[in-house]
């Protein structure tokens, strides 16, 4: 299944939401290009919805990587969240889980950014 990529605002946050794999081709390339084209709407609170997210690869764990540093380069803010276990256990392998922070559900996720 392709990645499907939709997005709106909660409590002034653009929440992302994932559906389906994020692999190498098409998907990377369609999470990058949504991330920096909601930084080039000067949004500056982000979070990326992962809960329908069926598999990540390693390209897929680099567009969030980069979606991370596109974020943090334009001054913004990058929060994932409903992380899947093999999602978890690939950023723990990676050590990534120390750079993202991670939320447990949106609405979290959504509430930290008001802290």
């Amino acid at each position: 299944m392709a990645l499907s990529i939709t997005w709106g605002e909660v409590n002034d946050v653009a929440v992302v939401w994932l559906n389906g794999r994020i692999v190498l081709g098409e998907e990377t390339i369609a999470l990058r290009e949504k991330v920096k084209g909601l930084l080039g709407e000067g949004k500056k609170k982000l979070v990326l919805n992962l809960n329908n997210v069926t598999f990540i690869d390693s390209s897929g764990i680099g567009a969030l990587v980069a979606a991370y540093t596109s974020a943090k380069s334009m001054g913004a803010t990058l929060r994932l969240c409903n992380l899947g276990s093999r999602t978890i256990e690939l950023l723990q392998i990676t050590r990534l889980v120390t750079v993202f922070e991670i939320s447990n559900s949106e609405a979290d996720a959504v509430r930290s950014f008001s802290k």
